[in-house]
């Protein structure tokens, strides 16, 4: 058995999109681009990098056919982040629940946090899944989770519908 953390999960939403200034472009050659049924090795890769540090665990032990039905399914959409050739994060979309859309995941390697790249990649997500025109934006965070997840979600827009405990086994 792994170590166990209790956590607050706390839910929010958006039911339009909001006005916001566009985010700070990332310094150095960047590009944003959607990764069309990921290789499962490399999904793996961004999801383990990405979320080690915040205790990501709900896909981290999902055999091969089930990660592939959710990520390689044509309503979810993923999109990597690369900033001078390298990827450094990266957002999960899903629109399988229309007119419901899903923030799923969005996170940054560790050595790129603290530059303003998760403005900027939340605010690429946030146009990007308000395309589809959604009656509502889903997105939920945790106490596990980045300490400026939630202040910057809600500067971009959510607001908190819920909150619930959680244990969490790493």
């Amino acid at each position: 058995m792994g170590k166990l953390h209790r956590t607050t999960v706390t839910h929010l939403e958006m039911k339009a999109p909001p006005r916001l200034a566009p985010a700070p472009r990332p310094l150095g050659k960047y590009a944003l681009l959607r990764a069309e049924k990921p290789p499962l090795h490399f999904y793996r890769y961004l999801y383990m990098t990405v979320g080690r540090p915040y205790v990501w665990v709900s896909r981290r032990n999902l055999p091969d056919e089930a990660l592939a039905a959710i990520v390689h399914d044509d309503a979810v959409e993923i999109y990597v982040l690369y900033v001078n050739g390298a990827p450094v994060g990266y957002f999960e979309l899903d629109f399988r629940n229309m007119p419901q859309a899903e923030l799923s995941f969005l996170g940054l390697v560790p050595e790129f946090t603290e530059q303003g790249l998760g403005r900027f990649l939340l605010g690429e997500a946030i146009s990007l899944a308000w395309t589809k025109t959604p009656d509502r934006l889903i997105v939920q965070t945790c106490t596990l989770d980045h300490p400026a997840a939630l202040p910057l979600y809600q500067r971009m827009g959510f607001s908190p519908y819920g909150q619930s405990e959680v244990e969490v086994e790493e």
